[in-house]
């Protein structure tokens, strides 16, 4: 199910299990995974695209081996928060997933995850040409960090 509030998807989620963040991009799928507390994104790969069905693949065998809970999905809206064509395409992906596993699946807003994930890739001073392998797996591991902070204020408010 798709969950357009977080939480809305923090109530579907099991105790105790991992989840996953996803950077879709035109040619990659960047991968992350927290812990099981919910607390840490960690950058795990970079899936190359190649089509739908041979994606979804790839991802579903991650998913599975990490015994993964839940989906969050980076959100590409326009700097004045407007969806455009890349949200299209992001929510499209979303449902054609739906049919591939009963895993919740929410949103959130990536705006400048990658910019973030370039900063913070130049302070490490990682080469040209590592950035460019990590990048969208270190993205992927912004946009699930932010979940986890929310999922943590969430979880914070309610006791």
């Amino acid at each position: 199910m798709i969950h357009e509030d977080v939480a809305d998807f923090a109530t579907a989620l099991p105790p105790f299990r991992a989840i996953a963040g996803l950077d879709l991009g035109e040619r990659t799928i960047g991968v992350a995974v927290s812990d099981t507390l919910l607390g840490v994104a960690t950058p795990l790969e970079t899936i190359r695209r190649k089509k739908f069905g041979v994606d979804a693949a790839a991802l579903m065998a991650i998913l599975s081996k990490r015994n993964i809970a839940g989906i969050v999905l980076g959100l590409p809206r326009n700097m004045d928060g407007s969806e455009g064509p890349r949200c299209q395409k992001t929510r499209a992906f979303a449902r054609n997933l739906l049919p591939l596993t009963d895993l919740p699946i929410t949103y959130w807003d990536e705006r400048l995850s990658t910019v973030a994930a370039e900063r913070a890739l130049l302070e490490a001073d990682a080469s040209r040409k590592r950035r460019a392998e990590v990048i969208d797996h270190v993205a992927a591991s912004y946009i699930l960090q932010g979940v986890l902070d929310r999922l943590g204020h969430l979880k914070r408010g309610a006791s």
